[in-house]
């Protein structure tokens, strides 16, 4: 049944709300969500991934099944693929992928299919948020037309004059901040940015964030938002491709870039450290440049910063190979033939979360060129087929004495906390160490390559 709700209604507790897509942002959403006292169900396509919510269980490291099993069991959490019970919820939170696609431009398809699974359901005075990283324009140009297939309307209204339009229902953006396995910033202390199409739709997304984070920080606009958010990454992606590229130059000096990121970071204004690394990764920042770089090109806009940053960032996996075919140049061998083993395939230390690591692309490179190819991870028991790799057959290997000294080279691709780094080396023929990972090594330092 259709309610005329007004913006002062979501600040209520025991609101119903309903999460769209269960992964690493939304599942922890949905989760705090519950924790302040409403009803929240969590939608998803995925058939496995409803049934082993419903039943307590998680299927992300860092979440514990016990947090899960508390709220199915208390009634604020369960989950389901039926989306015709959208008509129940008080407001709805689009946390669905926005990966690149073999061009590398964006690929709204998944906020567009949400936007369409919607609309038959929408109902007066329900609130909807898309979270989904994206380009400034995609809430009004993309979702909002969607959404108004349903008949309902929700005014683009800007100004004095536009603080009491009511439409039908509320729209706004607010991007998600989610960085898994971080422990000093979780989604509770992290504040939220928050814009509307229209003044009414703000306060009303302003309102249901407000108990569930620190704080909540009201932009214009949608655009703002959506803008906001590609900011904070970019601003990681060209300070990342700035350390990479002094690296490989640090390199060529024989200079220990490391060094000099700690040496720099002591001084207490005007500098932050980034670090380098095989490339990046994460659902966020290898992304989100390209996104801007494609809706700026509608401007007649070149965004020559930000891609030269992105053309460093790409070409970091392509620099460890070939970093690792010179360290078995040096030792009389060849890449197409030898055994290799890639140390760590999460796209950082400690976290179960393969999305756009660079050490799926590493991977890529040396079977190309020939390599016999196994990795090790704790978080990753098997692989299986992604949007742009398949190593569904490939499961990690034991890591001991004896199956690292069977290797021509070891790879660190991912410095995870529970590798033994000095029984690495000992026992490796070939340490070739993209993460600084070494750094406290002091034994057989002959062996090891920094890249």
């Amino acid at each position: 049944m259709a309610i005329d709700r007004k913006p002062e209604f979501f600040k209520g507790t025991q609101l119903k709300v309903a999460i769209i897509g269960c992964g690493y942002v939304g599942l922890p959403l949905g989760l705090r969500f519950a924790e302040a006292g409403h009803k929240v169900t969590g939608f998803d396509t995925d058939p496995k991934k409803v049934s082993m919510l419903n039943a307590g269980k998680s299927y992300i490291e860092h979440i514990p099944q016990t947090k899960i099993q508390q709220f199915v069991n208390s009634k604020h959490f369960g989950a389901t693929t039926d989306f015709a019970k959208l008509k129940e919820v008080d407001a709805i939170i689009i946390c669905v992928p926005t990966p690149l696609d073999e061009r590398r431009e964006p690929d709204l398809s998944y906020v567009e299919n949400t936007a369409i699974a919607i609309y038959p359901h929408l109902q007066k005075g329900q609130l909807v948020v898309l979270e989904s990283t994206t380009y400034p324009g995609t809430t009004e140009e993309l979702v909002l037309p969607i959404l108004e297939k349903s008949g309902l309307k929700c005014p683009m209204v800007s100004g004095p004059d536009a603080e009491n339009v009511l439409g039908d229902f509320f729209l706004a953006f607010s991007p998600e901040r989610e960085d898994p396995g971080n422990k000093q910033f979780g989604l509770a202390q992290i504040p939220k940015v928050v814009g509307g199409v229209n003044p009414a739709s703000g306060r009303a997304a302003c309102a249901i964030y407000t108990p569930i984070v620190s704080k909540v920080v009201p932009v214009s606009s949608t655009r703002a938002a959506e803008m906001a958010k590609l900011l904070e990454n970019i601003f990681r992606c060209v300070n990342i491709a700035l350390v990479n590229e002094l690296k490989m130059l640090s390199l060529r000096m024989g200079v220990d870039i490391w060094e000099v990121i700690d040496a720099a970071a002591t001084k207490p204004f005007g500098f932050m450290p980034f670090y380098p690394g095989p490339g990046l990764g994460g659902h966020c920042i290898p992304v989100d440049p390209f996104y801007l770089s494609w809706k700026a090109r509608e401007y007649d806009f070149a965004t020559r910063f930000i891609a030269l940053a992105g053309a460093v960032n790409t070409a970091m996996p392509y620099h460890v190979v070939e970093a690792v075919a010179t360290a078995l140049n040096e030792r009389k061998k060849s890449i197409k033939g030898s055994k290799i083993l890639i140390l760590g395939v999460a796209y950082k230390k400690d976290v179960d979360d393969l999305r756009e690591s660079p050490s799926l692309k590493i991977m890529q490179l040396l079977q190309q060129r020939g390599a016999e190819l196994d990795y090790n991870d704790p978080y990753f028991p098997q692989l299986h087929k992604m949007r742009h790799y398949n190593y569904e057959n490939m499961k990690s290997v034991p890591l001991n004495p004896q199956s690292l000294a069977s290797y021509d080279g070891v790879i660190i691709a991912t410095d995870h906390s529970s590798y033994d780094y000095a029984a690495i080396v000992d026992a490796a023929k070939l340490v070739v160490d993209t993460r600084n990972a070494t750094r406290r090594v002091m034994r057989h330092r002959e062996k090891i390559v920094l890249c």
